[in-house]
């Protein structure tokens, strides 16, 4: 498996793990960027290009389950693996739940942590173009109507489209946030911010 050009941000306060994971992934190809704060990751989240997320659990400031949640409302489909220390079993745990695709225990092995790179990353690859990219306006107001429970000919009645245009536009938007069924849209709209709850309209 070819890791050339997939960029992997690491996050650790402490300077020597990041050290040695940075010389050790870049050594089988992967572009590193490794950062000792979460907030400083989260930044360039927004910016950069991310294939994995690797995170300590324990930091100061904002620890890793935390940057998991706010990782996941920026790019709600970037894969996370979450490092625990001996004994944060529970965490980890609590990490899967909130998104997390997999957790590795510290300290961490050369050819464990490699291992499960290559799990996530495998299991995460979607070639999917669209993946990522902004809805339009048109597909903006079909989807407040699906989330709304309407029916796909019945968002053709409201819009004046065919059901075929209708059909066209969900299938676009499942595709842009990553998702392949209407609950899993509902959870992905909301944490992206594509939508309010409807207490704060």
């Amino acid at each position: 498996m070819s890791y050339t050009k997939q960029t992997i941000f690491f996050v650790d306060d402490e300077p020597a793990v990041r050290e040695v994971i940075s010389e050790t992934l870049e050594e089988f190809g992967f572009d590193v960027s490794c950062f000792a704060r979460a907030v400083d990751c989260l930044e360039q989240l927004h910016s950069g290009k991310c294939d994995l997320l690797i995170t300590d659990v324990k930091m100061p400031e904002m620890d890793g389950l935390e940057l998991l949640n706010e990782a996941k409302r920026i790019a709600p489909w970037l894969p996370v693996l979450v490092v625990t220390g001996y004994g944060d079993i529970p965490m980890a745990v609590a990490a899967l739940k909130t998104g997390a695709s997999d957790f590795i225990e510290k300290p961490l092995d050369r050819e464990g942590l490699l291992l499960s790179i290559e799990s996530v990353l495998k299991r995460a690859f979607l070639p999917d173009e669209l993946l990522g990219e902004a809805l339009t306006k048109a597909e903006t107001r079909v989807l407040r109507f699906i989330l709304d429970g309407k029916s796909n000919k019945e968002i053709g009645c409201l819009l004046h489209r065919s059901m075929r245009t209708i059909e066209v536009h969900r299938r676009h938007i499942m595709r842009k946030v990553g998702v392949d069924n209407a609950v899993d849209l509902v959870k992905r709209a909301t944490l992206m911010g594509l939508i309010e709850p409807k207490g704060n309209k």
